[in-house]
């Protein structure tokens, strides 16, 4: 199977934080990176008066269900400093999104596939689509139209992140 996880940070080294995210959800045994994204950065979303965002998308194939692999990933960022503090959209260290798994369409109190506001997010979709430009969203649509649909401001605050001094993997 299939998932696509977007990732995100704005607290401490968020590009650093991300590489090793990548790495340990690389080294579990269900898991395997299949690619990634270039680094992004991005405007807050939600709440403005904070850090900007590095993000990123990754797929990965794995043989874990969506369930054990939300719980897996919400113990990697656990694992990585991740508190939850009772501000939501506010900064924080690292963000594991489960975007996607296949063309499932799941909606419980747990999980919400594909990712509820993935289609109104440009750091979402820039980084994906610079993976899969023909990504179809399950139930939405192409995720290229979901880009044209968002506000000119939002996709011009997502940019490539200027890492000249290391090696982006």
């Amino acid at each position: 199977m299939r998932a696509w996880i977007g990732l995100g940070g704005n607290r401490d080294d968020s590009a650093d934080l991300l590489d090793t995210a990548l790495a340990r959800l690389a080294d579990s045994p269900r898991l395997t990176l299949l690619r990634r994204s270039r680094l992004y950065r991005s405007r807050p979303w939600g709440v403005a008066d904070q850090p900007d965002f590095v993000n990123a998308v990754a797929e990965f194939g794995t043989g874990l269900e969506p369930l054990p692999l939300l719980a897996h990933l919400l113990a990697t960022e656990e694992r990585l400093g991740r508190e939850r503090p009772a501000q939501r959209w506010g900064p924080r260290c690292i963000d594991l999104d489960l975007l996607t798994y296949e063309d499932l369409r799941i909606h419980s109190d747990e999980l919400v596939l594909p990712h509820p506001r993935m289609h109104l997010r440009a750091f979402v979709l820039v980084p994906l689509l610079e993976l899969a430009p023909g990504f179809v969203i399950p139930g939405i649509g192409p995720a290229a139209d979901c880009l044209e649909a968002i506000e000119p401001q939002e996709t011009a605050g997502v940019e490539p992140l200027n890492l000249t001094d290391r090696e982006d993997p």
